[in-house]
């Protein structure tokens, strides 16, 4: 195999793979990057049997072949290359040889016949999404995915489509047992049948979705087939294994009888929480709210630091009322919300919150009370 390559369309090959490749080793093959040379073109591929990638880049194909290559080295090395053109080939024994301007570098590859197979993706029952609405809703809910590993079926986000009063509309789910948030919007067409009853897109298979959605406003394509779901954006095709287990019924924790709306400027309110956090408990970060009318009082107390305490102006009619949350928890809401306003819907001192903006239903987020 041998081939020419322009070094920046490499290292963007190389480098938009580097989420993707086995870190943990427990198969050598995983860690490296499959190269196949085509007609007038190279294909890169990288799996860890959970989530896989695969995409085209142009190049000039003297010898067709394949050859897999350490990712992170192959990086590594053609990152630090002066800026002129490569040329990549093989040896019978599977070595690699890589020459840029009067630098050259001699790999150890392994047989492309031990890297695992990538489905082949037929795209007749695909679904289109645009890369701001996939991005937007991507970044309303992965903060809420759940950390820890035992939990597999909440390592991830919930995916589901139905079609209410006429209107077909696209949710995402996450949750961590302490903080829930759903995004959804309306999409046009059809949806895909596997959505209909929901799936878990892994947490790894989410962070490369939203990578895509960021490359540029161009639709992505959706589809699934077997236990997998598959996105294609261009030359960049992306398969995941879906999450097997059940997602809770996130229905059940949004709170239906929080009639104590209170309303306030995001912007304010996101840096007084950032302000009363540094007083709180480093653990829990636990803050509390005393609303008396127009009035929003923040505080905030370590015994071992000191206290603190803030006003706020909000637009409440309701009777007093305190509460206690994580700040941080919180501060995740709004990092990712863009309108002027939130409206926190309360109901006493020891049910959840429901935030949501002024604009309707399209953003909810539940956080769970604290003892403090």
């Amino acid at each position: 195999m041998e081939f020419t390559i322009d070094k920046d369309t490499f290292v963007k090959a190389l480098q938009k793979i580097q989420g993707i490749v086995e870190k943990r080793n427990t198969m050598p093959i995983l860690s490296n990057v499959l190269i196949d040379a085509t007609d007038d073109a190279i294909q890169v591929t990288a799996t860890d049997l959970e989530v896989g990638m695969r995409s085209n880049y142009a190049a000039k194909v003297t010898t067709k072949g394949s050859i897999t290559v350490s990712a992170k080295k192959l990086y590594e090395i053609i990152r630090e290359l002066p800026d002129e053109n490569i040329r990549f080939s093989t040896r019978e024994n599977d070595w690699v040889d890589i020459k840029c301007g009067k630098a050259s570098f001699n790999l150890v590859g392994l047989s492309p016949d031990e890297f695992p197979r990538f489905p082949k993706v037929i795209e007749e029952s695909f679904v289109r999404l645009g890369a701001p609405l996939l991005r937007e809703m991507i970044e309303q809910t992965s903060y809420a995915i759940c950390q820890d590993e035992t939990k597999y079926n909440l390592n991830g986000i919930f995916v589901k489509a139905a079609s209410e009063d006429g209107r077909n509309v696209i949710r995402m789910v996450a949750t961590d047992g302490h903080r829930l948030s759903i995004a959804e919007r309306e999409v046009e067409g059809a949806v895909p049948p596997e959505l209909a009853n929901g799936a878990i897109f892994p947490k790894k298979g989410v962070l490369e979705l939203k990578k895509l959605a960021d490359e540029g406003d161009d639709e992505l394509l959706i589809g699934f087939m077997d236990n997998n779901a598959a996105i294609r954006k261009e030359q960049t095709v992306v398969v995941m294994r879906l999450v097997d287990g059940e997602f809770p019924d996130y229905t059940r924790v949004v709170p239906a009888q929080n009639d104590k709306e209170v309303t306030v400027n995001r912007d304010r309110l996101h840096h007084s929480l950032r302000r009363m956090a540094i007083l709180s408990s480093e653990r829990f970060k636990g803050i509390k709210f005393d609303i008396n009318g127009s009035v929003m009082e923040i505080s905030s107390s370590n015994p071992e630091l000191g206290e603190a305490r803030e006003e706020l102006e909000v637009s409440y009619d309701g009777p007093a009322l305190i509460s206690r949350f994580n700040a941080r928890y919180l501060i995740d809401v709004l990092n990712v919300l863009t309108d002027d306003n939130v409206v926190l819907k309360l109901r006493d001192e020891m049910s959840p919150a429901l935030i949501t903006t002024e604009n309707g239903n399209s953003f909810q987020a539940v956080i769970m009370p604290m003892r403090l």
